[in-house]
């Protein structure tokens, strides 16, 4: 996996302790889950790793869910986990939204280039047996630059301006019976459908049964089944910024780093009744 923004689990048994290597869990579930992201850390978690939680490291004048924050509150809570411009980190999660990805794209959208995904996360982690351990690991407060790249990240008026110019190819990871707008959002006031002109390539067909995500062939596979193509600019979107995230890896994965997320996504385009929304499924001709 050269130049692949995974790691493997074995990868990391081998190199767990090593010296400048940080391992964050950055899992998160949905608020009528039933689950705790926190209090799952607590009792079992990789030995020596840190929570990076994605509903609080966030910009907290903003009305949609776990938005970027701005470059100087990144690295407040960046230096706070002792984390530094020279860590190699690897983030995993165990979470349904894979959101560990989501803390790769912060990272890499902060400038820091040395950060990596655990494929296959906590899941595989236990079902290979690896060790884990309870309690919270302390930080020791570091100091940390962080450099914003404008570039991977997509606002609302970026969406805008591209449904005039179509410059960028934007793809859509929500379940395609959200995307079509035949099934409800989950959350409240949001209208159904998709950005206009949107392709739909649902995270979850980017994963194997064990949670690691798909080899390169069926990866291109599915993307091209999808009509995306990955020498064009590409934006991914989901319902709040998290599982676009996650198709911005699978591309990655095959070579494509350029890709911007909106960050907004559904949860800022749904509920503005002046933006425009298609319905059905997307055209792939």
């Amino acid at each position: 996996m050269a130049n692949s923004p995974l790691k493997s689990v074995e990868w990391l048994t081998k190199n767990l302790g090593r010296e400048n290597l940080v391992v964050l869990d950055a899992s998160w579930h949905m608020p009528d889950s039933g689950r705790d992201a926190l209090d799952e850390y607590r009792a079992a978690h990789i030995p020596g790793a840190l929570f990076f939680d994605i509903d609080a490291i966030v910009d907290p004048s903003a009305d949609q869910p776990h938005t970027m924050p701005g470059a100087r509150d990144f690295a407040t809570a960046v230096k706070r986990l002792g984390i530094t411009n020279g860590s190699k980190i690897i983030v995993y999660d165990n979470s349904d939204f894979r959101t560990a990805a989501r803390a790769w794209w912060m990272f890499r959208a902060m400038g820091h280039k040395n950060v990596y995904v655990l494929d296959g996360g906590l899941q595989l982690w236990k079902t290979q047996k690896r060790a884990t351990e309870g309690g919270i690991v302390p930080a020791k407060e570091s100091t940390y630059f962080a450099d914003y790249k404008p570039a991977l990240y997509l606002t609302k008026d970026d969406i805008l301006t591209n449904l005039d110019n179509n410059a960028r190819q934007i793809v859509d990871a929500r379940a395609a019976a959200r995307f079509e707008g035949t099934a409800p959002e989950p959350r409240p006031g949001l209208r159904s459908g998709h950005i206009p002109g949107a392709k739909n390539l649902p995270f979850g067909s980017l994963y194997d049964i064990d949670g690691t995500m798909l080899d390169d062939e069926q990866l291109r596979g599915k993307i091209e089944a999808a009509g995306i193509d990955l020498t064009a600019p590409l934006g991914t979107s989901c319902g709040s910024g998290v599982t676009a995230c996650c198709v911005a890896l699978a591309f990655a994965k095959l070579g494509k780093w350029d890709t911007a997320v909106y960050d907004g996504s559904w949860s800022e385009w749904g509920i503005a009744d002046d933006l425009p929304i298609e319905t059905g499924p997307s055209n792939n001709l």
